[in-house]
This record gives C-alpha cells, structure tokens and sequence, in this order.
C-alpha cells in the first residue's frame, strides 16, 4: 500500500462555499514558472520523482500522488525569482526518509543545478528542509508526524482572525 492511500481513504471534502460568489467543485492546479521544459522535467521526474506531462510546446502538468496538478510555464530568462516561503511542499514517511532525501539532495545537487538546500529543521509542526531548484522554485520535503496535515489544519480551524488578533 502507498503512503498517500495508509494516509486518506478518500482525498474528497466537502465544500464550504455556499455564501461565496463563486461556488468552485475543487481547487484543480497551480502554475509555476520554469526556464527550460527539458531541463527541469528531468529535475522533476529523476530528482523529486514527479509525473510529468507535456501538453503544449511551451507547459507541461506535474503531480504526485492526488489528482491536483501543477503547470509548469517555459518563460526562460523573464522568470521571476521566487522566496523560500513561496513553495510546494512534498510529503515523505518519515523523519528518516526526510534525512535520506536530505542527503540524496546534496549528493546530486551539482547534477540538477540546484541553487539552495536547507538544512532539516523542525518547523511549524513538521521536520523538513527546503530545495530550491534552477529556475528559484523552493519544495519542502517533510515529515508529518500525525499523518496528513491537510486533516489537522483544517480540523484544527481559525486561531486568528484577519487582524491577527487570537479568535
């Protein structure tokens, strides 16, 4: 059995839309910005170990493990630099998984052209570092260690309201 599918039964939740304007089914994908399709899809593939497909001369769709993609937008040097606090994050089994891939990361950085990686730390209730890749995407692989966090932040609810005062 996968980890995606010990972890969620069914990745389905009820929307809570019905006073908005618009009344979205599901949120469907993203887009990032990448400077070349054939470089960073080996990236994605050999190095993340992301599904790739490329749908149009210049896009290709990525995921991992649920049916929300991300399209990936060849926009060579107009690229825009992105911040550590901007990123994808990938899921992995455990704390030692987290080290392996830690490790792993280091090893090939050179080979895929890697600008960044952080050290493991435990951060907002997971232990992770962060990768930033050649085109200054960042992805945070980390350990959860109640299982999906999806679950627990939105069962947790609101702790603050938009003023950032405590509810």
């Amino acid at each position: 059995m996968s980890l995606i599918r010990d972890l969620t039964d069914d990745a389905i939740v009820e929307t809570k839309n019905d006073a908005a304007l618009i009344k979205p089914a599901f949120l469907s994908h993203g887009t990032l910005e990448v400077r070349d399709l054939l470089k960073t899809r080996l990236f994605y593939e050999e190095f993340l170990g992301l599904e790739c497909v490329q749908h149009a001369p210049q896009s290709m769709a990525i995921r991992c493990g649920m049916k929300f993609h991300i399209i990936a937008l060849q926009v060579g040097d107009a690229i825009y630099p992105m911040r550590s606090h901007n990123h994808w994050g990938l899921d992995v089994g455990s704390r030692e998984e987290v080290d392996r891939a830690h490790e792993t990361a280091l090893a090939a950085r050179n080979e895929y052209d890697v600008l960044d990686v952080t050290d493991p730390v435990d951060t907002h209730g997971v232990y992770s570092f962060m990768v930033q890749d050649r085109d200054s995407n960042w992805w945070e692989v980390q350990y959860y260690e109640a299982g999906l966090q999806d679950d627990d932040i939105f069962d947790f609810g609101d702790r603050f309201k938009p003023d950032g005062t405590r509810v």
